[in-house]
């Protein structure tokens, strides 16, 4: 990170767009690419966008929408949106705080927020930061099943909600930025605390094939505490019915920001056949290229559960710290409102594939 610019109206920022030039200002060259960056050719990380910027909205007219509704749940509660923040890496190469600001933005705006295993945070500095928001711990596995398992009891005993297991980082994506600058993640508690090996580029976090990533492992997880599981970066619908079976809580259509498989499907479009597939019996949220709240509608429309946003939120961390943070989920909650009225709903349970072209 570069020195911390001057103070800036937040006031003055009307859609999540523009927090990315603020970020890249306040960022060194490599930590901006590293957060901006997909995988190989990068085709489906400008698709994650472009995929929800496709669909297109069949609005209902003459429909009392004095009021709007924009409450959602995820796991059996209630938020003011049906929205999270999405875990992502070493939040402190965005802001000094790290997530400790992206926590109680995040907070303040009453909204989840989920932790990174490769955060720049403990477990415990985030959960002292904001006691009472709701937290989830996204969870790799770290050097050993042990060691990860200390990690998912760690998180139990500081409040944690439930755990998010990223399923689809077997290998890292080949990530041609990081190779141009030689980037390499800074100090992560989670990960740099279980070993005295010599670190790499990533922290160990690219061997994760190694301990055997598998459905046995999903199994193994469960019993690790009693917190609702997760699984992060399910984009078939033969996995999601496996998931389902399996009874896990949720699931979550991820392409992993597009740092992974480079040509994979975009989340929108692998999102309905996935909601088909799980046929209700566990929730389905979706993360990757949600830039809008109009976004965030589509998602529900398609029968998301919930959303996760990533990159933006990252964007408006490094931009204004906490309060950047809470702009940015300000944004999204009027654009969320506006556009119900607009489709004619007048709460989120009323959103169905009717409403899509």
């Amino acid at each position: 990170m570069t020195d911390v610019l001057p103070a800036m109206d937040l006031s003055q920022i009307v859609g999540l767009g523009e927090f990315e030039p603020l970020a890249r200002e306040r960022m060194t060259a490599p930590d901006f690419e590293y957060v901006a960056g997909g995988a190989w050719d990068e085709i489906t990380l400008r698709e994650s966008e472009e995929a929800w910027r496709r669909l297109r909205f069949v609005p209902r007219v003459l429909t009392d929408v004095r009021s709007v509704a924009v409450q959602g749940t995820f796991l059996g509660r209630t938020f003011p949106l049906p929205v999270a923040m999405a875990p992502m890496a070493a939040q402190a190469l965005g802001h000094p705080d790290g997530e400790v600001a992206a926590v109680r933005g995040t907070a303040a705006a009453g909204l989840p927020y989920c932790l990174s295993t490769s955060s720049s945070r403990s477990l415990e500095e985030v959960a002292a930061a904001a006691p009472d928001a709701e937290r989830w711990f996204q969870l790799y596995l770290v050097h050993s099943l042990d060691w990860t398992r200390s990690l998912v009891e760690r998180a139990a005993a500081t409040g944690y909600r439930a755990i998010v297991l990223t399923v689809d980082l077997p290998v890292l994506g080949y990530r041609e930025r990081d190779r141009r600058s030689a980037f390499a993640l800074p100090h992560m508690p989670h990960i740099d605390g279980a070993t005295g090996e010599t670190r790499t580029r990533y922290g160990g976090l690219e061997q994760q094939h190694e301990l055997g990533l598998s459905w046995k492992t999903v199994e193994a997880v469960r019993t690790w505490s009693p917190l609702p599981l997760i699984l992060k970066g399910v984009l078939s619908p033969v996995d999601a019915r496996l998931a389902a079976e399996s009874g896990v809580d949720g699931i979550v259509v991820s392409t992993h920001g597009a740092r992974q498989l480079d040509r994979a499907i975009a989340s929108a479009d692998a999102l309905p056949a996935i909601v088909d597939a799980v046929a209700g019996r566990c929730e389905v949220w979706v993360d990757g290229g949600i830039r809008r709240g109009l976004d965030v509608l589509l998602a529900l429309a398609l029968g998301a559960t919930g959303v996760m946003v990533g990159r933006p939120l990252f964007w408006a961390l490094a931009a204004g710290g906490a309060a950047g943070v809470e702009r940015a989920f300000a944004i999204l909650r009027e654009e969320v409102e506006l556009g119900m009225a607009l489709l004619g709903v007048p709460d989120v349970a009323s959103l169905d594939r009717r409403l899509i072209a």
